[in-house]
């Protein structure tokens, strides 16, 4: 896998080297040696969660209070998606920095999303699927859901039109009243060699 580091500290890409033959292609999609080498925390996955969404379909941002935490490692099986993460762990260099990464099922390309670290994706295509390896089962009561339109994020969704969003993402808090309530994960906590990776050993 070629790997490519973003601004957000801990979060990579993971580009897959697709090997073809006359049957169609084969990937390695996941491993998660080289993920624990270049992220430097362990990443075990205890669930895989999957989402089917039709174009224009906005979904996030979303990430799990710490602890438990939860890191994600999210691709594009089927479709094109922007993926946006931004990073909500207090104290963080980055605090407040987002990048976006378009995936899509040709290329393979995945992304790892560490604990803190908010997540959330366009849909550009009808019945575009995304997967996620989450290193956290559910734990009801732990989701932060942020405004993905919030004005002070001003994330770049390149909205065209309305977006179609479920009605807990509609009425989102922002970031600002997330802060001030205290729910956002601390980057002491959510770094490497944090609680939450402390946790995962």
């Amino acid at each position: 896998m070629d790997v490519i580091e973003t601004p957000i500290p801990g979060a990579f890409e993971f580009v897959p080297q697709r090997i073809p033959d006359d049957r169609g292609t084969f990937a390695e999609v996941l491993r998660c040696d080289r993920v624990e080498d270049v992220t430097g925390r362990p990443f075990r996955p205890e669930q895989i969660n999957c989402s089917v969404s039709r174009r224009n379909t906005l979904r996030g941002i979303h990430s799990v209070a710490v602890p438990p935490g939860q890191a994600k490692y999210v691709t594009c099986v089927r479709g094109v998606l922007r993926d946006i993460i931004v990073d909500l762990r207090v104290g963080s260099p980055t605090f407040g920095v987002h990048h976006v990464v378009h995936l899509d099922g040709e290329s393979g390309r995945c992304l790892f999303v560490p604990e803190g670290v908010g997540h959330g994706f366009l849909a550009l295509t009808d019945d575009t699927c995304m997967y996620y390896a989450v290193s956290t089962r559910y734990v009801p009561g732990t989701q932060i859901e942020i405004d993905p339109l919030d004005p002070e994020l001003a994330l770049p969704w390149g909205l065209t039109e309305p977006p179609v969003m479920s009605a807990k993402d509609a009425q989102a808090q922002g970031v600002r009243a997330a802060l001030a309530a205290g729910v956002l994960a601390d980057w002491r906590d959510a770094a490497p060699g944090g609680v939450a990776s402390e946790r995962l050993r």
